[in-house]
């Protein structure tokens, strides 16, 4: 049944009180009616005393009124008795039950009942409906604003350690810290595939190539070489991330380096952008977007964007 069993509103309430005593020859009918639906002896015995005692003293309508004011009185405690007389009366069928002259009437008001139960079935869905629509919104939004905040704290953590490292005067530590930060950062805007890691020949060869890291911007994987070295790398500094590219088919580089880049880099892998992307990124540029809260990836797609259409590996952008 219906959210209007909760609590019978006025138009209901009243419908009620004119309905069920004409589904009901007698008086002692109707407080049977009542009792039918559940209602507690507790809430109509003084009415059924009444009858007994005096017949006359008390009407049919009367009792109904009373006795459904008592039942949405009543609460939680009797939300089951006002559900099943809701019900009784919807499903009513025997009008033989009835007097002759009040069947047109009874069935007139039955079906009136109905009528309502069904509007406020309506009612009661859409609202529902919206309810669970707005809460579906909410959870939604709150999920985003959880996820934004779980990628700010990602993003400040790997700052921080960025940011530490100016301070690191040990070169290996310093390195090592790079790869971190940056991997920190990659995990934070969801690019990130693999950390560092080794490939190893034969038992008698070891470790052949050591990556940095893998992201993948737009579907397209990127082997990605990170580098703090004080003066500006040369040609043979990013050959050996140019031969990792050309053992492999279809993958792209990112070169990150804390200094800058010889002119003789820059046009070596200019050249190498014939065979594949490249793009060339310097710790500086990291360092100001982060200072600005600009958008790692759109900063790589922009580069990557220079290096396809301009040939240009080293094109430093804002975003």
């Amino acid at each position: 049944m219906t959210d209007a069993a909760f609590q019978y509103p006025p138009d209901l309430f009243n419908l009620l009180v004119e309905t069920v005593p004409v589904l009901c020859k007698s008086k002692r009918d109707v407080v049977l009616f009542f009792r039918g639906a559940g209602v507690p002896a507790s809430l109509i015995t003084d009415l059924e005393e009444r009858v007994n005692k005096d017949r006359a003293g008390i009407g049919k309508y009367e009792i109904a009124r009373a006795t459904l004011t008592r039942m949405n009185e009543g609460g939680d405690n009797l939300l089951a008795p006002r559900r099943e007389l809701l019900k009784r009366v919807v499903e009513f069928e025997d009008y033989t039950r009835c007097y002759d002259s009040d069947v047109m009437k009874a069935k007139g008001l039955v079906s009136e009942v109905r009528r309502i139960i069904n509007v406020k079935d309506s009612f009661t869905r859409m609202s529902q409906e919206r309810a669970h629509e707005a809460n579906a919104r909410r959870a939604e939004h709150e999920q985003r604003i959880a996820m934004a905040k779980a990628r700010r704290e990602k993003i400040e953590g790997a700052k921080t350690q960025l940011f530490a490292l100016f301070g690191e005067t040990n070169p290996q530590r310093r390195g090592k810290a790079l790869e971190g930060a940056l991997n920190g950062l990659f995990r934070a805007y969801d690019v990130l595939i693999a950390e560092n890691f080794t490939r190893k020949g034969g038992d008698d060869v070891g470790i052949v190539e050591q990556i940095d890291g893998v992201v993948e911007i737009d579907n397209q994987m990127y082997l990605v070489e990170m580098k703090w070295w004080e003066a500006p790398l040369g040609p043979g500094e990013v050959a050996q991330h140019i031969s990792r590219l050309m053992l492999r088919n279809g993958v792209g580089g990112i070169f990150i380096s804390s200094s800058d880049y010889t002119s003789a880099t820059l046009e070596a892998c200019r050249d190498f952008l014939q065979h594949r992307v490249l793009v060339l990124c310097t710790v500086r540029e990291i360092v100001d977007l982060l200072n600005r809260e600009g958008d790692l990836v759109a900063m790589l797609r922009a580069k990557i964007r220079a290096a396809k259409l301009d040939r240009n590996p080293f094109k430093e952008v804002s975003t």
